[in-house]
């Protein structure tokens, strides 16, 4: 269950109005890497790991709950950041406070382009968050990627802390307000901090490469195609040891003649690594044994119950 608490996670503030930085700050509100879609992202996952992975389950249940909080946040401050403009925009007079906001000719063409190109900005708000990108993109739960599979999705997570980082930084760039870049560098910190929570849980679970249970195949795994002309770089997704497998890379210069020669790479020969036809299909077998046992340990036969509730308390059930 989910309990408010009224007061916010950090304390944000704002040093004055700002509609424009207020639309650009929609963009962790409603956007594609935002705190709504980090939020229900980790919130869905963590119902596959509930009973059979209880620890990780716990990690995504306490980060999304957090990015709620961080949702919370984001939202007060475009509020803060649009202060008055809901009122100001039902008096009709020319000297109300937005109107002096937008005082000379390019202040008003300026706010005219910014509701062209988002309107849902000021135009059907009124003056408050809407659940949407800062060019008005309604939000949408294609944002949210979840697998059913831990070493998938806390990758994808990583992933989406990173992103969410980045963007935080370039919002910074578009503010002077004191206030209001204290906050966003506490959002910033806190996706790091996420980060590392997810990759830490993912170091955890071993093996956890490649993603998911069936193993590649050994004749493709160390193969780099160099799939363009002109000169060529090399660096270590190419040359030397692979960073999962570690296999030895295989640099195909010319990849046109490779796939005539080896009749579209179904006479491809094993090389340059350790693993076998075989080897790969066993250990595909045996993991696949392991995750199929724990799951179906975790996870009772016939009647089931998500929680356990005792007088005073609730606990859940593990």
């Amino acid at each position: 269950m989910f309990y408010h608490i009224k007061d916010l996670q950090f304390n944000a503030r704002v040093s004055k109005a700002d509609p424009r930085f207020a639309r650009l700050l929609l963009e962790q509100f409603g956007g594609p890497n935002g705190e709504l879609k980090a939020a229900m992202q980790y919130f869905v996952q963590a119902f596959a790991a509930r009973q059979p992975f209880p620890k990780e389950y716990d990690l995504l249940m306490d980060i999304a709950t957090e990015e709620f909080s961080h949702l919370e946040i984001v939202g007060a401050t475009i509020q803060m950041l649009l202060n008055g403009v809901n009122g100001e925009l039902k008096d009709v007079a020319d000297k109300s406070e937005i109107m002096q906001l937008l005082d000379g000719k390019d202040a008003k063409e300026n706010m005219i382009h910014q509701s062209m190109t988002n309107p849902q900005f000021l135009n059907n708000s009124g003056g408050s968050p809407t659940l949407t990108d800062s060019n008005g993109n309604p939000w949408t739960a294609a944002y949210v990627t979840a697998n059913g599979d831990l070493t998938v999705d806390l990758r994808s997570n990583i992933a989406a802390e990173s992103r969410a980082k980045i963007v935080y930084e370039y919002l910074m760039q578009f503010t002077d307000d004191a206030y209001v870049k204290e906050t966003l560098q506490f959002l910033m910190t806190r996706e790091i901090a996420h980060f590392q929570m997810f990759e830490a849980a993912l170091e955890n679970i071993q093996p956890n490469f490649p993603p998911g249970i069936q193993q590649g195949d050994p004749r493709y795994s160390n193969k780099y195609f160099n799939m363009s002309n002109g000169s060529s770089a090399k660096g270590p997704w190419n040359e030397g040891v692979s960073t999962g497998l570690g296999e030895t890379w295989e640099y195909i210069d010319d990849p046109v003649e490779h796939v005539l020669k080896t009749n579209g790479l179904l006479d491809e020969p094993v090389s340059g690594t350790q693993r076998t036809m075989e080897s790969a299909k066993e250990k595909t077998e045996d993991l696949s044994k392991v995750r199929t046992q724990h799951i179906k340990g975790a996870v009772p036969k016939g009647e089931n119950q998500w929680s356990r509730y005792e007088k005073g308390k609730i606990k859940q059930e593990v």
